[in-house]
């Protein structure tokens, strides 16, 4: 699919498509197309509206959220004492941070920032260094659709060094989505003599980064990590968890993003 759209030259059209395939827009036209319905086929237009709201209400819970990411993404685990071990034995090997986006301007702090979940990321990069010693390579550049700006690894690169007191090693600042962060990230460590990549970004990302990375490394001797953060769990699902909440509609809406990526080879 990425293939159709750089082909087209329609690539920025894809935060447009994920806006209109994605929820709440589907369950609203089911709402809408009900109402239509109501006075020509009662019943199915009652189907409809029913069908609708039952997806809104549970597109908002932590019960769909981590049904979804772990029954249907199925990241990898998070890394283990062994494995952070060998991390600190290995050389040639890099820590690798995907960016999640940014904001233009902070108010309150005057100047450009990341968003949550590149922070995030960012955060747990920078420990995983701090623990085995490793250098950090921070990817990211301006997404699609985007104002154009300070790139997100940039605004990473001083956020490391003022903030976190660890500078980075490198920042990629061209790519503008998944894809293209692994092709330039790994063209990029490749020629630096790096042998091994520790990615790092969300678990519900994982799988679709980790797929574009082994594209990426195809064909060389580069052997890749996974470094999943930021997952919520997988406990028995409570009560509470079938209730609306911010927390469950991001869950779902990323998690959903990240599977017709996976769908769409993205």
């Amino acid at each position: 699919m990425n293939e159709i759209f750089l082909t087209l030259g329609i690539e920025t059209w894809k935060p447009f498509l994920s806006a209109l395939l994605l929820p709440p827009f589907p369950f609203v036209l089911l709402v809408l197309a009900g109402a239509r319905l109501m006075f020509r086929r009662r019943l199915l237009a009652w189907l409809l509206v029913l069908l609708g709201c039952a997806g809104i209400w549970l597109m908002c819970t932590m019960a769909v959220g981590k049904a979804l990411v772990n029954g249907v993404l199925k990241p990898p685990p998070v890394l283990g004492a062994e494995q952070m071990a060998e991390l600190k034995k290995s050389p040639k090997t890099a820590i690798v941070v995907l960016g999640g986006g940014r904001k233009l301007l902070a108010p309150e702090y005057g100047v450009s920032t990341l968003n949550w979940r590149s922070i995030e990321r960012l955060r747990y990069g920078l420990w995983l260094s701090r623990e085995t010693g490793l250098p950090v390579a921070f990817s990211g550049g301006v997404g699609l659709g985007a104002e154009p700006g300070l790139t997100e690894a940039e605004i990473a690169g001083r956020i490391a060094a003022s903030e976190f007191g660890r500078p980075l090693r490198w920042l990629e600042t061209d790519s503008r989505d998944t894809r293209e962060n692994a092709l330039r990230t790994v063209a990029l460590l490749r020629a630096q003599g790096v042998e091994r990549i520790v990615v790092v970004t969300h678990n519900n990302h994982m799988p679709r980064a980790l797929r574009n990375f082994e594209r990426a490394a195809l064909g060389s001797n580069l052997r890749l990590l996974a470094a999943p953060m930021g997952g919520e769990g997988t406990g028995r699902i409570k009560g509470v968890d079938w209730l609306p909440s911010s927390r469950g509609f991001d869950l779902v809406w990323v998690g959903l993003h990240e599977w017709l990526g996976l769908l769409a080879g993205a």
